[in-house]
C-alpha cells in the first residue's frame, strides 16, 4: 500500500500524488456501497498495479469537506468576486464564508478586476467584516505578490461565479499551468463554464491550490440543520454582540432589544451583511430535524 493525495477526479479515475508519480487509479466499490466518493486533496492508501495504474483502497479521516466545490482538507477558501462584469453578488460571497465557518476554515475574500473597477463597495464590506481582503487584476498583475503571500505554504481553494477570473488568476501566477479561460457573455453578464472539473496545482510560490468549476447559481446541498443552528456564529463580525440581546435565544432578524440589530444601525456590521443573515435565515428556516435524521 502506498500513501498520496488525491490531485484530480475525472471521468471516473482519480488521479493519486504518491510524491514520486502520479497514478491513475479506480476506486473500490465499497466507497459506493457506503455513499461516499473520494475527492480532490483526500489523503488515501491505494495499491499500485504497475503501468502507472493503481486501486484507491481507504480514504483517511478528513479535516473537512465541501460540496461545492468537491474538496477536501482545505485550509482555506479563496472567494473570487469582480465589481466588474460578471458583477459578484455579495450573497454569494456571505454564503460560502458562513459555510467555511462551520467548518474552521479561513476565508479570502479576492476582488479581481480592479483594473476596470475597484470594487469599493466589496472592499468597504468585507474588510470591515474582518477577512483578508484584496484588490487584484490577473490582467495587469495588481496585487498578485500580495495574494502570494496570503497562500503560500497553504492548501487553497479558488472559487466564484462563473466569469470573474479564476482560472486567469492561475495563469498569471504560474503561467506554465495554461489552464483555459474563457470569455464572459455581454449580454448575459456573466461568464462561461471552462474550469470542468477539480484540480490541485503547486504553483512555484510552494501554494497548492485547487481551482474548481464556477458558480452559475447557488447551490443548496450545503444548508444543513448545523448551519440553521449555528448560524449567527459563522457570522464573524456578530460575536462582539452574541449573548449581549434581551431576550434568550433572540434570532437577530426583528426583535426588540437584539444588540446584532442595534449593531447593524449603528454602522458596526454592514447591513449588505445582516440581508445576506437574513435571507439563509429564512432559506434554513424550513430545515426540521427529522430531515437530518433521514439523510
Amino acid at each position: 500500500m502506498i500513501g498520496g493525495r488525491v490531485q484530480k477526479a475525472l471521468s471516473g479515475f482519480y488521479y493519486v500524488d504518491t510524491g514520486t508519480q502520479i497514478l491513475r487509479c479506480r476506486a473500490r466499490g465499497k466507497f459506493r456501497k457506503e455513499g461516499r466518493s473520494p475527492l480532490v486533496g483526500d489523503w488515501v492508501e491505494v495499491q499500485e498495479l504497475g503501468d502507472g495504474e493503481g486501486v484507491l483502497e481507504t480514504i483517511r479521516a478528513r479535516r473537512n469537506v465541501f460540496t461545492r466545490p468537491a474538496v477536501a482538507n482545505i485550509d482555506q477558501l479563496v472567494v473570487i468576486a469582480s465589481a466588474a462584469i460578471p458583477k459578484t453578488d455579495p450573497f454569494l460571497i456571505d454564503r460560502v464564508a458562513a459555510i467555511a465557518a462551520l467548518k474552521a476554515c479561513e476565508v479570502v475574500v479576492l476582488l479581481n478586476k480592479c483594473d476596470l473597477d475597484p470594487a469599493d463597495e466589496l472592499f468597504s464590506i468585507y474588510t470591515s467584516a474582518g477577512f483578508p481582503t484584496l484588490r487584484v487584476s490577473a490582467e495587469t498583475g495588481e496585487g498578485l505578490r500580495s495574494l502570494e503571500k496570503l497562500i503560500t505554504g497553504k492548501f487553497s481553494a479558488f472559487t466564484g461565479n462563473s466569469g470573474v477570473g479564476k482560472s486567469s488568476i492561475l495563469n498569471a501566477l504560474a503561467p506554465d499551468i495554461h489552464i483555459q479561460v474563457g470569455d464572459v457573455s455581454q449580454v448575459l453578464g456573466r461568464g462561461r463554464h471552462t474550469t470542468r472539473h477539480v484540480e490541485l496545482f503547486r504553483l512555484p510560490c510552494g501554494a497548492e491550490v485547487v481551482d474548481t468549476p464556477g458558480f452559475s447559481s447557488f447551490e443548496t446541498d450545503e444548508l444543513d440543520l448545523a448551519l440553521k443552528h449555528r448560524l449567527p456564529e459563522t457570522f464573524r463580525e456578530f460575536a462582539p454582540y452574541l449573548g449581549q440581546c434581551r431576550f434568550v435565544g433572540c434570532s437577530h432578524t426583528k426583535e426588540k432589544g437584539c444588540a446584532v440589530l442595534e449593531a447593524v444601525q449603528s454602522g458596526a456590521i454592514q447591513k449588505s451583511r445582516h440581508a445576506s443573515y437574513l435571507r439563509l435565515f429564512e432559506e434554513l428556516k424550513p430545515l426540521q430535524d427529522w430531515q437530518e435524521r433521514k439523510r
